[in-house]
């Protein structure tokens, strides 16, 4: 059975800070891990299993009130967990010669003695930096 995705690229686009410009090979995984792990468990194994089946046979649109939900709930909760599950792995790309960071020129501290504190030295407090994202 082929993979039935409730949303598409350009609902992810549409409803995330996403830009157009991400490439959807590097993305479209993490909507079906979202869809398995988050959407299967707010709807259950049973509706979950039902509204796959619409929409892998394409008669959603038949059935109003599973398209209702899919268009008005599930395509927007969708799309935010699967940047949930995408955004810690946007930044790395997997290639023949290993695995890469992207990062900018002007990304990397222009004041490394930063971070060459040692010993007795007083060390800046990072604590107070931005620590990662909270949803």
């Amino acid at each position: 059975m082929a993979t039935a995705l409730f949303v598409t690229r350009n609902d992810v686009v549409r409803f995330t800070t996403m830009n157009g410009n991400v490439d959807t090979d590097k993305f479209i995984q993490y909507i079906k891990i979202a869809q398995d792990i988050h959407i299967q468990n707010y709807l259950g194994s049973k509706l979950y299993e039902k509204i796959e089946g619409y929409v892998s046979a394409g008669t959603l649109g038949n059935h109003a009130d599973y398209l209702a939900l899919v268009t008005d709930h599930l395509k927007p909760m969708l799309c935010h967990w699967a940047m949930v599950e995408y955004l810690p792995f946007a930044a790395y790309t997997i290639a023949n010669k290993g695995v890469f960071k992207h990062s900018s020129e002007n990304a990397q501290s222009k004041y490394p003695e930063y971070y060459t504190n040692n010993n007795e030295d007083v060390y800046p407090d990072k604590d107070s930096n931005f620590a990662g994202w909270v949803l």
